[in-house]
């Protein structure tokens, strides 16, 4: 063997050791995976070829020049996920802490655009400390190269970011800028400022999983998507979530083989909406129901329950789903649901994914919170989101449709294609107590017994305007179904709107309510 290939081996073998043994055993007792283990779980195996696996940074002083590792703690690289092409990038921490390089900066950049370039999905395994401050301001700086990168991406190919350890400070913005995060329960954390420096400026005491932990930004903050429990189970969640997604947005999202019948019928649906228009139901049953069986990959699942959104399969072919839920909040819509439905169909629209809409909701929530806080300029979101879409979109209304919620939720005014009603849908301006209340006023009030006048009424508009034939006979549904029957009727309509095409008109970009 040459003295040439000795040393070009000898690399080699210390760049798959990481930082070192110790650190490799430092790691694992954290309940973590090493970076290329992490790497070599996501990957078909042999797939994987390594960029910039010799690269080091050029930092002397300080000590640094004896802290040289190959790879500077970044792996980066393409492979395949289930036989399709993927670019990827594994934080290693075992090496400085994962710390953020300008060479780490330099070798995820090249990732980015060899994705970008040749329109494959990217997927970025983030495990670090932040900033590395013996490199100053240039570590620093070699941040904004990426996320110029990440919005260039934006709408592109599909961006995943998968917390599996600390991230802090600038650091947070890149994830952030993708199309989906997804954190570990114990070991991932994120967040601009740390407990200790939260604790010096506001004197509030907090811990990092309170700060920043994944039940924080699953739940409350809305910066992450899905939740794992360890490193496999988020490796697992990536698969899957991909399985759902196309390799761009000129690709046609991926079609699994038939495995449920597209003339099933589910006779529970008949009964499903009480009787009782203020009793809850689940809605996550209707989808269920409806959806290829098991098939149904909630988004966002812990925030703003009051509205689900999520990826689905009908007859094989993905669709997105948007529902209210009435069994949280009656399904009202608020800031925070507003914000969850407008970016997850604006997502469905960027990778050409038709979207489902379920309707059950007695409109905005009110309250003096909601208004200060922007609910006009939050709400306002959901409906750019959907007439701005141009792909597939069919709603069906299963009861309540109240208002200007009706008209956000993917009304027929709003570029909805088809639209369909159960027959105990209810769509009308307002609830039958506030309408009759502004109706009959002066009835109401020469009454002698007005709250017997107002229950007849209200019953009297319910009878009238509380039901899907009036909106049909205008024309403003399209055909009120049976209940049972949104399987099908649904696989049906979508083959048709398969191959629609419509645009709109050209402009740089529209100014999104932000």
């Amino acid at each position: 063997m040459s003295d040439h290939l000795k040393t070009l081996r000898d690399m080699r073998e210390r760049a798959m050791h990481g930082g070192g043994d110790e650190r490799m055993a430092q790691q694992h007792a954290r309940g973590k995976l090493t970076a290329r283990e992490r790497l070599g779980l996501l990957l078909d195996e042999g797939t994987f070829q390594e960029l910039g696996a010799l690269a080091t940074h050029n930092i002397c002083e300080l000590g640094m020049d004896q802290q040289r590792y190959p790879g500077d703690g970044v792996v980066t690289g393409f492979g395949k996920i289930n036989g399709r092409r993927v670019a990827v990038f594994a934080q290693d921490f075992t090496v400085l802490g994962g710390s953020f390089s300008e060479v780490q900066s330099h070798k995820i950049c090249r990732i980015q655009d060899v994705a970008l370039e040749s329109g494959i999905p990217i997927i970025g395994l983030n495990d670090s400390g932040g900033a590395r401050i013996q490199e100053g301001f240039r570590s620093l700086a070699a941040y904004g190269e990426v996320f110029v990168r990440n919005v260039l991406s934006s709408g592109v190919i599909p961006q995943i970011s998968v917390m599996m350890g600390p991230c802090a400070g600038g650091s947070v913005y890149s994830p952030a800028l993708t199309d989906f995060v997804i954190m570990t329960r114990r070991t991932s954390f994120m967040f601009i400022t740390g407990p200790d420096v939260i604790s010096a400026v506001t004197g509030e005491t907090v811990n990092f999983g309170d700060l920043g932990g994944s039940l924080v930004h699953n739940s409350k903050s809305g910066v992450a998507q899905f939740s794992a429990e360890n490193d496999h189970e988020a490796i697992d969640l990536v698969k899957l979530l991909l399985s759902y997604l196309p390799q761009n947005n000129t690709a046609d999202p991926p079609q699994v083989a038939r495995y449920d019948s597209p003339d099933r019928m589910e006779d529970s649906l008949n009964s499903i909406v009480p009787q009782d228009e203020n009793e809850p139901y689940d809605m996550r049953d209707v989808i269920d129901a409806v959806v290829d069986r098991d098939s149904f990959l909630e988004v966002h699942q812990y925030y703003a329950r009051n509205a689900i959104v999520g990826f689905g399969r009908l007859d094989g072919y993905c669709v997105g789903i948007v529902a209210n839920q009435p069994n949280y909040l009656a399904g009202v819509i608020e800031i925070d649901s507003s914000d969850k439905i407008a970016r997850f169909v604006r997502i469905c629209d960027a990778f050409n994914i038709p979207v489902i809409t379920f309707v059950d909701t007695p409109g905005y929530l009110p309250g003096v919170s909601q208004e200060h806080y922007g609910i006009i300029r939050h709400g306002a979101k959901v409906i750019y989101a959907y007439c701005e879409a141009t792909i597939p979109k069919i709603s069906i209304v299963t009861r309540k449709a109240i208002g200007g919620a009706y008209i956000a939720m993917s009304s027929r005014q709003m570029r909805c294609d088809l639209a369909f009603a159960w027959p105990s849908a209810q769509i009308a301006v307002m609830g039958a107590e506030g309408a009759v209340r502004i109706l009959r006023k002066r009835e109401l009030a020469a009454a002698s017994d007005p709250s017997a006048l107002q229950a007849k009424f209200a019953h009297e508009y319910r009878e009238n305007f509380f039901n899907p034939y009036y909106a049909a006979n205008v024309g403003q549904i399209d055909e009120v179904i049976e209940p049972k029957e949104t399987r099908p009727r649904l696989i049906r309509a979508l083959e048709v709107l398969r191959t629609k095409v419509k645009q709109n008109p050209p402009k740089k970009h529209g100014l999104m309510p932000m």
